[in-house]
């Protein structure tokens, strides 16, 4: 059975988690607003997107996700942020 974590290791946890979490908030939002600007049309026609905007919406959030894999597998092979 695992000793329980300190204090000071709980705190380290918890303010990595927050870290974690702000960076995956702040990931999401600039593939939203980079995706959007990119592919929505800067005047609504229609209530839904169309198909041309589906398409690029989906293109652009895979090759968003596909990028910051590649990155994070580059950073990991390095050690991390310096």
């Amino acid at each position: 059975m695992a000793a329980p974590m300190s204090q000071a290791d709980t705190d380290k946890a918890m303010g990595m988690a927050q870290q974690e979490m702000e960076y995956r908030v702040d990931l999401f939002t600039r593939m939203v607003q980079g995706c959007h600007e990119k592919c929505i049309d800067k005047r609504y026609k229609e209530a839904d997107l169309n198909v041309g905007e589906t398409s690029c919406v989906d293109r652009c959030t895979s090759k968003y996700w596909q990028v910051t894999g590649i990155v994070g597998q580059m950073l990991g092979a390095q050690g991390g942020f310096q």
